[in-house]
């Protein structure tokens, strides 16, 4: 395993986490790959590309009951033939206002390095709390 990868995607995941709880979107755009993908945690639903989750966040961002995601890696699995890597691990949301945790659940990341820098391609998540 790489650990100057797995050091790399820690870091980039705690900016994303940062970002979300400041409602940053300018933080978040740079680490997410243009088709990035994201698959919802209870509905399913699929943002795809940068731009449809840069605009679901802007969504978010502005919701009363907006709720502060945090995702906690497991496991960062770096590949030994590609410049990607997996990340696993545990997500919340909890209510900005409350900080009372309102959802959670597991979720898998699929990372790229692109000219230095590692962004998200992928993401999945699941509801189970």
């Amino acid at each position: 395993m790489s650990a100057a990868a797995d050091l790399a995607i820690r870091m980039a995941r705690a900016a994303f986490n940062r970002a979300l709880a400041d409602a940053d979107l300018k933080a978040i755009e740079p680490l997410l790959a243009r088709d990035a993908i994201l698959v919802t945690g209870s509905d399913s639903a699929v943002l795809a590309g940068r731009r449809a989750q840069l605009a679901a966040w802007k969504r978010e961002f502005a919701s009363a009951d907006r709720l502060i995601y945090i995702r906690t890696p497991d496991r960062i699995t770096p590949s030994p033939v590609e410049p990607i890597a997996m990340e696993e691990g545990a997500w919340e949301g909890a209510a900005a206002d409350s900080g009372r945790t309102l959802a959670s659940g597991r979720y898998s990341a699929k990372w790229r390095e692109v000219a230095g820098s590692w962004v998200i391609e992928a993401e999945i998540f699941v509801t189970l709390g």
